[in-house]
Formats: structure tokens, sequence, C-alpha cells
């Protein structure tokens, strides 16, 4: 067991509404990220020995697919499906397979090719993964379709009547993300909104209006994980950042407590974290900057107490003082989140890597938030797996 892994290379597509750019399909999505990761590493990808690919709408072994734009080399190809995690899932498998010492270097790699619209189920003849959570919902709230905004405009509501948060609250996140990703050329949309204007969208299920929830999206990320000896013969420290902590956690027997929040993970949340700050010796203010799974903004404002950023009951208080964007204690999504970066499910914690390891570099442009020494990364997904992920730049 080497018991370290770093991130040498990354790379991502620009987020798109699905279907907008002609002839871009996921064989092309992946090349065109996996392409830049390896170029960002300097390697060839004949040096990939295990690759992990992710992906949640499409057909058995698209991961070979995928990666057969990079070469043909024969190595292992892992197909990851695990919802809206997937690309963290995928990431989460290559630092695992580094850190064993099972292989020097290991390729992750998510896409997606969605459909417009909301989430829908692929196949109707069987059981629905994420149907015990919803029956669980549908005691202790209203049943409204779409399932996504339902669940999480319900836990939104939930911490409004017991902790006296406010649709502003949640508004703020949503202003906050979409201001971000105006520095964002990847971004699937980079337009600022007021307040009020986030506050008066199209109303999808109160307290969440529609600037405030993740799109569906097309888009790929991509990451090059190595072993310290590779780093170490190549010379790339300057350039790794280190996992100094990672942690995926599926859901407890608490997730169906009769609580909303449960439902939606919280316990998975919590638990995760503990470990990632166990393993790294870091906490939530040894932090800069944090790229946290915000497909809808009450799932932000919930996540500020499951990772431990403030006490329960006062995550509305960081908003109201700024202190998730840039001059407050954290700059939160500063790549815009998944509200206005956009969310093509497998590519998503992948593309929270990438602008983490900009961050961690000092190469994010626009972007970049001042003194980054570690960052924090969060992805979800529903029925369920929560992936937290620690970063700090390598030491040599």
């Amino acid at each position: 067991m080497t018991d370290k892994a770093y991130v040498i290379g990354v790379g991502m597509t620009k987020f798109e509404k699905p279907g907008r750019r002609a002839g871009w399909d996921y064989p092309q999505m992946a090349k065109e990220s996996g392409t830049k990761a390896l170029a960002d590493a300097g390697i060839r990808y004949d040096q990939v020995e295990h690759a992990y690919v992710g992906y949640v709408y499409g057909e058995s072994t698209s991961g070979q697919r995928a990666v057969y734009e990079l070469g043909m080399t024969g190595i292992p190809v892992f197909n990851v499906n695990n919802n809206c995690s997937t690309g963290s899932t995928a990431l989460y498998l290559a630092a695992q397979a580094v850190k064993s010492g099972q292989v020097q270097v290991a390729l992750a790699l998510g896409f997606e090719k969605m459909q417009p619209g909301s989430l829908g189920a692929t196949f109707e003849d069987r059981e629905q993964p994420m149907m015990r959570h919803m029956q669980a919902l549908a005691e202790i709230s209203e049943v409204r379709f779409p399932p996504a905004p339902w669940m999480f405009g319900a836990a939104g509501r939930e911490h409004m009547q017991q902790h006296g948060t406010t649709a502003e609250h949640f508004a703020k996140i949503g202003w906050k993300n979409h201001k971000h990703s105006v520095n964002n050329p990847y971004a699937q949309f980079r337009t600022e909104y007021s307040l009020e204007e986030i506050l008066d969208a199209p109303m999808i299920y109160d307290p969440l209006t529609k600037l405030q929830c993740s799109p569906t999206s097309d888009g790929s990320g991509a990451a090059v994980i190595a072993s310290e000896a590779f780093v170490d013969r190549y010379g790339l420290a300057g350039q790794a950042v280190e996992i100094v902590g990672q942690s995926m956690t599926t859901d407890f027997a608490g997730t169906f407590d009769g609580t909303a929040k449960s439902i939606i993970g919280h316990e998975m949340n919590v638990q995760a974290a503990r470990k990632v700050y166990e393993q790294s010796g870091l906490g939530p203010e040894d932090f800069q900057v944090i790229e946290l799974h915000d497909c809808f903004s009450a799932n932000e404002l919930l996540l500020y107490e499951a990772l431990g950023l403030c006490k329960e009951g006062e995550a509305g208080r960081l908003l109201d003082d700024g202190d998730t964007t840039y001059g407050g204690r954290w700059v939160v999504n500063p790549s815009g989140g998944l509200i206005s970066k956009g969310h093509p499910l497998g590519a998503t914690g992948l593309a929270q890597c990438a602008e983490l390891t900009w961050q961690l570099r000092g190469t994010a442009d626009a972007r970049q938030v001042g003194g980054v020494n570690a960052a924090l990364q969060h992805n979800i997904g529903l029925g369920g797996a929560a992936v937290v992920t620690a970063y700090q730049r390598a030491e040599r």
C-alpha cells in the first residue's frame, strides 16, 4: 500500500445544453477531455494502466468506446454508474488503484449525453432504485413531479420550518453561483442575475425557482492519477495535487428516519466528510475553496451544515454574512457549481476535481481564489453514494 495518490493532469469540455453542438457524441466528448488531461499531465495514453469511465445514460461498454478515442492498449477499462456521483466514484476507484500499488497511473474519465428536460427512468419494467426513498418522502410531504426538485425542495422546506431559513437564503445561493460562472469559460450558463431575478424566476418547487436548479447538460471531464514514485520519477511535483483524504459512503439505516434531509443523504454527507477530515488531519476551517453538489440551492445550504462549515440551523447566517463567496471564509463553487456550470451526471465529479486542481495550482484565471492551500470536494448521487475528497499541493 503506497497510501498516496496525486492528480497530475485534468481536462474537461465546455458543458453544453443537450444537443447544442451538432454531431457531438460521447466519444468526441471523451476524446476532448481525455486528450486535455493527458497533455496537462505530460504523459502518453500508453502509460495509463487502468481506466475508470463513468456515465449514467448509456449502453454497456460505452466506457471502452469512449477511451478507444485515446488509444487501444488492452488495459482494463471499468464502466462506472453511481447516479450523480458517478464521476467522483470513477475518481475514487482510480485513486484506490494507485494507493494500493496495483498501478502507477490511472485515468478517471466521465461523460454524459443527456436528453433535454427533467431526469427520467430508462427502464419501466422493474423496481426503480429510488422508489423506497420516494415512498418515504411521500409519507411526510406532498408528492410532486419531477422527483428531483421535489426531494431537494422538501428538504429545503423542512429547514425553513425548523430553523427559520427564508426563500431569500436559497436565492442567494443561485445568485452567488451564477455570478461566479461569469468567469468560467467551461460553464453552460455565464449570465449574472440580480437577487430579484433569481427570486422572480419561474417556480419549480417552492422555494426553488428555475435559476436555483441545475440543468441537464452534455459534457465530459477527466483526471490522471499517479503514484508518488511516478511523480518523483518524472519531476511532476510542481503540478501535482495530492489527494490527502477521500471517502465514499452509501445510505445508512438513518436515511429513513422520517426527515427529508436524511432521505437526500444527510448522514452519507456527514460521515464521508468526517472520514476525510480524519484522514487528512484537516478541518473545515483549513480549506479556502470548496466545490460541492449544488444540484439545487437547497442542497448547497444543507451541505454547509453537513460538511461542518457551521452548526445545524446556521447555514442562512453564512449566506447573510457573505462567508461562501469571494472575500468570505470560503469560496464555494467558484466554477458556478452545478446550477450554472451545468450537470452532465457522469462528468460532474471530474469537473469539480479539475476546478480544484486549477485553484491549487493558481491557474484558475479570473476565478482564482487567493492563498489556496487546501481544497474540498463533495459529490452525491441519490440512491445513493456520497464522495468527499480533500486536496493539497504536493510538497517536495
